[in-house]
């Protein structure tokens, strides 16, 4: 496993991390085969876990702590997320940040969050959505200064809404931010306009998310894929989407070198990019953690193969968690 270093906190983490919504908010998790996962993930060199309060209201929180207390004292980054008070996705300026990140609710959510995982730190706190329109609220910025003062919280991030990579920018120029966490993959490039340079020239950490566009760039979707009732991927891929998508693995596919399988060469992508800290695709169970974590053996994409990769890229808009 190869380590990076996670902006200016200074961590080494591991550049393939533990993406956890598909434990706490997917249909089709078995809370088991999740555990087994995770320790497969220990045992492999994987450091860096990313979850989320709203991942089965605490859910997937919890698992992490069960993991985490079964492999006590190995090193492990911990990395949640505070979800809005209104819990509406994405976050827009139409709501006041009053209604969606007010002081005493980001300690009240770190607060449950600390209980859920069983830590007296929280490694990495971040606001799960986010409006440069509250960039300038003093509330906010009172509130994650406290709880890194008070040693409740390590660093504070964002995560940025889906298609929107600048929307984070002044917010990042309070000094207040550590890391972001932004769609980037094969199709998602647009943070390589503005965000990654941002961040790479302020020291700022970035956790590239979705790299496989929620299963797209696995190459396992087809025109009849559906998910049970309440599945969020049934939002994602409606018609119109699934049919745009298919079409474009269609003529990515015959870019896949021989030995190498499309999952495994979405997050070679990602990781050519020096401004990125680590990925975190979403792994579910130990079959997913070998073939992923693979990925992380110093081996560069040939420049020929990047470069048509990137011709690949797909600008989307919308209001998509």
């Amino acid at each position: 496993m190869q380590l990076r270093t996670f902006g200016r906190t200074g961590w080494q983490v591991s550049e393939v991390g533990y993406g956890m919504w598909g434990m706490g908010g997917w249909t089709g998790s078995d809370d088991q085969e999740s555990l087994r996962a995770l320790d497969r993930a220990f045992a492999l060199g994987c450091n860096f876990f990313d979850t989320a309060w709203v991942y089965g209201a605490g859910k997937s929180e919890t698992l992490l702590g069960e993991a985490l207390r079964a492999h006590r004292g190995a090193a492990a980054y911990v990395a949640t997320k505070i979800p809005p008070k209104n819990m509406k996705w994405p976050g827009t300026s139409k709501y006041p940040v009053h209604d969606t990140f007010p002081a005493t609710h980001i300690r009240d959510y770190t607060e449950k969050s600390l209980k859920n995982l069983g830590v007296d730190t929280i490694d990495l706190q971040q606001f799960h959505v986010w409006s440069d329109a509250w960039s300038d609220d003093d509330g906010w910025q009172r509130a994650v200064d406290d709880l890194k003062r008070e040693k409740l919280v390590r660093a504070i991030g964002i995560s940025v809404n889906r298609w929107e990579p600048g929307n984070v920018l002044r917010a990042l120029d309070t000094g207040l931010i550590d890391s972001v966490q932004v769609v980037y993959n094969i199709f998602d490039q647009a943070p390589e306009d503005e965000l990654l340079p941002y961040c790479q020239a302020h020291d700022i950490a970035v956790i590239a998310r979705v790299p496989f566009d929620e299963g797209s760039l696995t190459g396992t979707l087809t025109p009849a894929s559906r998910w049970p009732e309440g599945d969020w991927r049934n939002t994602y891929f409606n018609r119109e989407n699934l049919d745009a998508t298919l079409t474009r693995v269609e003529r990515l596919s015959p870019l896949v070198p021989d030995g190498m399988d499309l999952p495994e060469l979405a997050l070679r992508f990602i990781l050519e990019h020096p401004a990125i800290s680590t990925t975190i695709p979403g792994m579910r169970r130990p079959a997913h953690v070998e073939r992923n974590l693979a990925a992380s053996d110093g081996v560069r994409l040939p420049p020929r193969l990047h470069d048509a990769l990137r011709a690949h890229r797909w600008d989307r808009t919308g209001s998509l968690p």
